[in-house]
């Protein structure tokens, strides 16, 4: 019976999906005789649907867990779901369900989603953070942090999401709004749970040079972020009403070279001394409520147009004496240096807008050559009008004498400061980990013993009023200290989700053990991470804290890892017009027909908007379901198209050509593939033989180099550049004639190659084709072929000829040809006897490797 059939590919990329699953192909232990490779994506957030955007992070993993089995690691590809959060506790007030009840139904949807993807994970493996078995370890690695000093509580100002009813943390507010309410941030004072992370700055800070394998984007940002900087720290004297008469107010700054041009001095408005004031003064009172409605990250401050209330306190210049005001200031932040500063308006921008706005002098310090009048010069430069001792000196030499003036006086001392802020990881919600502690009138702050872990959230809740619903809960939050057994209340914070997040990647690697998060031995068998992706939004967040939680998990005992992610990579997007009807309602591309003459229409018929392509997002609808792509063109060509038509870290178009193509592309594969096996010009492959054919030699000169650059294109995330050259090699086996038994031969050598090396891109057709080869084994157990280096000799090289100085013509040259050999060959070529139309060769220039030129005459 012929092997010709049409390709079915929805019935075989299930057949294969099954035979996976069922022989547990993908499933792994530890082997000390292999070399762990441990690939990673970053887990998603069970929010109801995976679509095409989705998929192509997921593709690139699996591309790269392939690859990496093939070359003989043991490789561990794991999945689960980022499970807590918000979103959830949203959902179930919109749908009046239960945020455990909608999440698991997600993630049950989401599996079956991504399983139909026929990507190559673990999923004996699979975790769910929301799931108590999850969080109780993170709730005694929280009360180890707590033992060795990492986690503290204390009143702090934290940003509110009045929306959310939550705290947000810095990096979560974006613009001076929430990063998923998108609404203003508020200033507020509570109680809050930190770790420690500005404990580990320095460490975070080096550590940054060891991670040669992340984009440098991605570590300039973390360092940015982390933000370390020398200076000083000093006093000033200040006095007026209601102050002690040695008071001080302490600054910190790293340009103590503008301390000469300092006109004032500003407070935050959280600063105890801006409280003070408050109680007496009801208009500071109401500017420092006003600065409440801000938020508290730098970026949100930095935005805000500059406000300040005048105090009747005065401070003294420690090197002048000179008396200067002082200012509450709405752009000063209180979790910085000291919560106040030194004000050279000549030297800052922001200063400078602040002393032009309230009639403050402006004095310059510091001039340079591109220095202007009545303009901000922000840069180092030479010191000016601060002195004898101190004029005519740089910048950074006027820096250290200064402190050293200010060290003698006995004012100030050099010090480090970090940016980085201290990790605050209370939320104010239901569907989290629970903090455990209890709160007992007696004992204070009293941690849950071990053995009573997890604290595990009560399933009887309710949304009927805003803010958390634990601490409304009648029961839940009312227990027993467990130190003197009188009553006690639970706190009713839970965890910032990114807690989560931050350990995920080691509880893969044992994730069925009861007894402690992971195994120490497992977990350094597999760790650190070797490929980790997912998106550049992700820097500072989740990234940087999963090399915080690394280490102080270290620091507790837990093993020997500095980092968790060797190595990372940040994909582009998934980019999809957008519809909108007349009544500017989003549309799923379902919701639309195409008309003739290229315009859109819903499905009443009228007109339909079509947007720029963006993100694909589930609010704006431009999204793709997996499946109904399956059903029209098969996984494997949406796999293929989401890797080839655009480098992996730049975003990609979704487009109905560019699938259309990859399909079509897919069904001649495996027509000609199984045309050649039919008529038997695919051979068997047995012995090599001795000798080839130019043509088959060619071939195999084709296949071996394909073999080397498709392997250095996947390890260097040119997933396109592998697809163009795999496609090349199709065409050079589609173009090839098998004339006799060696060329069969290096027919078979090169559809074997062709059909191992797409394997990782389209499993389920590399698979099929396998078998129709003969092959009994599973492609997916087979090795990388290895490229033959001797094939990749070139033994002539092609060189243009000039005639004149424009090229005639081009030749083969047998590589070490000499003068003689090409003069002779290059004369005989038609064109050049054409061009020189019976002239004389008056001189010939050969450049081996590079040039001939003739010049006739």
């Amino acid at each position: 019976m012929s092997t010709v059939e049409r390709y079915n590919i929805k019935e075989t990329e299930q057949k294969w999906q099954k035979v996976w699953a069922d022989r547990g192909t993908f499933e792994v232990k530890e082997d000390s005789s292999k070399e762990p490779y441990y690939v990673l994506e970053m887990f998603p957030y069970p929010s109801g649907r995976v679509h095409i955007g989705h998929a192509r992070n997921y593709v690139m993993g699996d591309i790269v867990a392939r690859y990496r089995k093939a070359q003989g690691y043991n490789v561990i590809h794991p999945m689960g779901w980022d499970a807590f959060g918000l979103p959830a506790e949203n959902a179930a007030i919109e749908r009046k369900s239960h945020p455990a009840d909608w999440t698991y139904a997600n993630i049950k949807d989401m599996r079956a989603q991504l399983q139909s993807l026929g990507l190559s994970f673990d999923w004996s493996r699979e975790i769910a953070t929301c799931h108590p078995e999850y969080y109780r370890h993170e709730q005694k690695m929280f009360l180890d942090f707590l033992k060795k000093g990492i986690a503290y509580r204390k009143e702090s100002v934290v940003n509110w999401d009045p929306v959310e009813n939550t705290v947000l943390a810095n990096e979560q507010v974006v613009d001076g709004k929430g990063w998923r309410s998108g609404v203003p941030v508020e200033r507020r004072k509570l109680n809050q749970w930190f770790l420690k992370i500005t404990d580990y700055a320095e460490e975070l800070l080096s550590d940054l040079s060891k991670l040669d394998k992340w984009p440098e984007k991605v570590r300039v940002m973390q360092e940015n972020w982390i933000g370390k900087s020398q200076g000083v720290e000093f006093f000033f004297k200040i006095e007026g009403d209601g102050l002690p008469a040695d008071e001080r107010l302490y600054v910190f700054t790293t340009r103590a070279d503008t301390i000469m041009g300092t006109s004032f001095a500003v407070l935050a408005p959280e600063h105890p001394l801006s409280l003070k004031l408050a109680e007496t003064d009801p208009a500071a009172k109401a500017f420092i409520e006003k600065c409440q409605t801000l938020g508290t990250s730098e970026e949100a401050i930095e935005k805000a147009e500059k406000e300040g209330f005048k105090t009747p306190w005065q401070v003294i210049h420690p090197l002048t004496g000179e008396r200067l005001p002082v200012y509450i200031g709405n752009f000063v932040i209180y979790s910085y240096g000291t919560g106040a500063i030194k004000s050279a308006p000549a030297h800052d921008e922001r200063d400078f807008a602040f002393a032009t706005k309230y009639g403050l002098p402006i004095r310059p310090v510091i001039t340079g050559p591109d220095f202007e009048e009545g303009q901000p010069y922000p840069k180092k430069g030479t010191l000016v009008n601060s002195g004898s001792d101190l004029d005519g000196l740089s910048s950074d030499n006027a820096i250290d004498k200064i402190i050293s003036m200010l060290e003698k006086k006995g004012v100030g001392k050099r010090i480090t400061n970090f940016r980085l802020r201290d990790w605050g990881v209370s939320r104010q919600r239901y569907w989290g980990a629970p903090i455990p502690v209890v709160y007992c009138d007696d004992c204070g702050c009293v941690p849950v013993p071990e053995e009573q872990l997890p604290v595990e959230l009560p399933y009887d809740i309710n949304f009927d009023a805003p803010q958390n619903p634990l601490a409304r809960h009648p029961s839940w939050k009312n227990t027993s200290c467990p130190t003197c057994d009188k009553d006690a209340t639970r706190e009713t914070d839970t965890f910032d989700t990114f807690f989560e997040s931050s350990w995920y990647f080691a509880r893969y690697c044992d994730p069925r053990n009861t007894a402690t998060g992971f195994d120490k031995d497992k977990a350094e068998y597999w760790c650190p991470v070797d490929q980790y992706i997912g998106g550049v939004e992700h820097a500072v967040l989740h990234l940087l804290y999963a090399r915080f939680f690394t280490k102080a998990l270290r620091d507790c005992g837990y093993w020997n890892i500095d980092e968790p992610f060797k190595g990372l990579f940040t994909q582009g997007m998934v980019v999809h017009a957008t519809y909108k009807d007349e009544d500017g309602k989003w549309l799923f591309p379902s919701e639309i027909i195409r008309q003739e003459d290229g315009s859109y229409k819903d499905e009443k018929g009228r007109l339909v908007k079509v947007g720029s392509p963006i993100k694909m997002s589930k609010s704006k609808k431009n999204v793709i379901p997996p499946e109904e792509v399956s059903e029209t063109y098969g996984i494997d060509a949406a796999r293929l198209f989401v890797v080839s038509d655009s480098p992996p870290e730049r975003d990609v178009e979704w487009t109905e050509s560019g699938i259309d193509g990859s399909w079509r592309f897919i069904n001649k594969l495996h027509r000609v593939v199984s045309e050649l096996i039919d008529t038997g010009m695919a051979g068997r492959k047995g012995d090599k033989p001795q000798h080839f054919s130019k043509e088959a030699a060619d071939l195999r000169r084709i296949t071996h180099a394909t073999i080397k650059g498709v392997a250095s294109d996947i390890e260097n995330f040119h997933m396109n550049k592998a697809v163009a050259r795999i496609r090349e090699l199709s065409n050079a086996v589609f173009a090839f004639k098998a004339e006799d038994d060696p060329s069969a031969w290096a027919l078979r050598e090169a559809i074997e190659t062709l059909i191992l090396l797409i394997n990782p891109m389209t499993p389920h057709l590399a698979e099929e084709l396998w078998q129709l080869l003969g092959h009994t084994t599973l492609l997916a157990e087979e090795s990388w072929p290895i490229c033959d280096d001797s094939l990749l000799v070139q033994d002539t090289i092609t060189l243009a000829v000039q005639v004149n100085g424009k090229v005639r013509a081009t030749i083969t040259l047998p590589k070490n040809a000499d003068e003689a050999t090409a003069k002779e060959i290059a004369l005989s070529e038609p064109n050049v006897q054409k061009s020189l139309d019976g002239k004389q060769v008056r001189k010939f220039i050969y450049v081996p490797g590079r040039i001939v030129n003739v010049v006739g005459g």
